[in-house]
């Protein structure tokens, strides 16, 4: 395999200053200088040392803080929330608006160097890296409509049996936030932008990989939200969550990340009915390609669900079903279409696939194909199987059983495990069994085909994709999942009421209460009650 670590001719546009190190972290409003250990950032590209070795390139460091300022965070976070009293959650709904909307102007300035560091970080294509940035700034300014139409929509008096009353959403307190490492921009502001904006208060540390990139918007944290508001912390999960949760001063946990992590650091916390959780977590989403399908359609779909960033997705195609009847054609098609793809850097004209953040990453890829070669499948493109330090090449498997590692296990990376069915109650009963339930793409063009299968489906996941592949967006539409997928529903909308709960204020309907009301909403005293 040629390598693809060779294009030392890199424009001004895609470069960064190295080292870029981060020596500051937020806590209570204040940029906290950090002197004491640090940890290594590493980009997944490999570039020539002075000896001409090809090594990791160096990108920076951060902060490696310990219990004692995940405390300070925590304390700071309480402190501003203070039982409901705090500025920021009995601030106007149209005052956070305009905060969030200041940061998201300071934000824009950043673009050209978040979207480098997204490149240099996780080796994300640069026209997605742009997409990111672009699509998160979009996802912002969405939720700010959203919540003005819902504030709106809530300064109806409402009258019933003899009450009155006003119904609003209200904050649910101390939001710990926990980033991921694939969409490290998008998913992250997917569960803070709605935290923060529905007068929760947030401590959040990045994920391992994806962390420098937010080094730019430090002081517009700063800047556009009261002390305490937000604070930022770098270092590992377990030894700043653990303390955080064990405190049981946390109201919510936002997690985008896996299960397992999820139910250790759930069980950390003393009060489990107190504590919300708002969870993205893993998939194993299928692909079922039935026989009276457009094949072309089709393979199109399976290679951008499976492949897309170097399957790097929760919402990746991760396994495909394929009739009999047409296996071996899609299989053709399949594979000329991966052999097309085209392996390098993320700032490579028209690159798909790219280096893998995680180190460990091409091992694991490696130790799936391996598996499943021992037990039956063959690497169907001639491309497959091939590994570079960082990157591993995509690799077709077929036919793939049930044991094998990468039917059940979420890859994460590019390996497409392929098998054929005679029967559609095969790949029905591999939803049901499965762990995970987000979605399913099927391919068919016979509605007669489509209806008991979407009628089954829904009941087993929560998105069923018709003739395309499975995707988050548009963020106007629901993001959840069943079983050990998530817990709570993101979306434009869904995310506003996940970070808050149903409030009202009642009257009973006698004339010294309608008196108060009508004062209350013509003096604008409350930010509560209002029209």
């Amino acid at each position: 395999m040629k390598s693809i670590f060779t294009n030392t001719n890199i424009s001004a546009e895609y470069k960064v200053n190295t080292p870029y190190n981060q020596e500051t972290f937020l806590i209570n409003g204040e940029l906290k200088q950090w002197k004491n250990d640090t940890s290594k950032v590493f980009s997944p590209i490999y570039t020539k040392d002075e000896g001409g070795t090809l090594v990791p390139t160096f990108l920076g460091e951060i902060p490696n803080l310990g219990e004692k300022e995940a405390l300070e965070a925590l304390d700071a976070a309480v402190n501003a929330y203070d039982k409901g009293r705090g500025e920021w959650a009995t601030l106007k709904v149209e005052e956070r608006i305009a905060c969030v909307a200041k940061f998201a102007k300071m934000m824009l300035e950043t673009r050209e160097e978040v979207v480098r560091l997204l490149m240099w970080e996780i080796g994300k294509p640069y026209a997605e890296s742009c997409d990111e940035f672009d699509r998160t700034i979009a996802y912002i300014e969405d939720t700010l409509e959203a919540l003005k139409a819902m504030d709106n929509e809530a300064s109806e008096v409402k009258e019933h049996s003899g009450i009155l009353a006003q119904v609003r959403r209200a904050p649910l307190g101390v939001v710990l936030c926990l980033s991921p490492y694939n969409y490290p921009l998008n998913e992250t502001f997917c569960l803070l932008i709605p935290a923060l904006i529905m007068g929760n208060t947030t401590i959040f540390k990045p994920a391992k990989h994806g962390i420098l990139l937010l080094s730019p918007l430090l002081e517009a944290f700063q800047q556009c939200f009261p002390k305490g508001v937000v604070n930022i912390i770098y270092g590992s999960g377990r030894t700043l969550a653990t303390p955080i949760l064990k405190s049981g001063k946390v109201d919510v946990l936002a997690l985008i990340g896996n299960s397992k992590s999820a139910n250790i650091l759930q069980e950390y916390h003393p009060k489990k009915n107190r504590l919300r959780l708002v969870l993205g977590l893993e998939a194993k989403n299928p692909g079922i390609v039935l026989p009276d399908c457009d094949i072309d359609l089709a393979v199109k779909e399976c290679v951008l669900g499976s492949l897309a960033f170097n399957g790097q997705r929760c919402t990746a195609l991760k396994i495909l079903y394929v009739h009999e009847d047409i296996v071996e054609e899609f299989n053709q098609k399949f594979v000329a279409a991966v052999e097309e793809l085209r392996c390098g850097l993320p700032w490579d004209e028209k690159v798909n696939i790219t280096p893998l953040p995680e180190p460990h990453k091409p091992a694991y890829i490696k130790e799936l194909i391996e598996d499943a070669k021992l037990k039956g499948a063959a690497i169907l493109n001639p491309s497959g199987n091939q590994f570079e330090h960082s990157f591993a090449s995509p690799t077709v498997l077929y036919p793939v059983n049930n044991t094998m590692k990468v039917y059940h296990e979420e890859q994460f990376g590019p390996v497409v495990p392929i098998l054929s069915f005679k029967d559609i109650t095969e790949p029905l009963e591999y939803i049901s069994e499965s762990n995970y339930g987000q979605q399913v793409s099927l391919f068919s063009k016979n509605s007669a085909t489509l209806a008991p299968l979407i009628d089954s489906l829904v009941n087993q996941v929560c998105r069923v994709n018709i003739n395309s592949k499975c995707q988050r967006g548009p963020d106007v539409l629901p993001f959840v999942g069943r079983k050990d997928s998530a817990v709570s529903t993101l979306s434009v909308h869904d995310a506003l009421r996940t970070f808050s709960i149903r409030t009202l204020v009642a009257f009973r309907d006698t004339t010294v209460n309608t008196e108060i009301l009508e004062k209350l909403l013509d003096s604008n005293k409350s930010n509560f009650i209002k029209r």
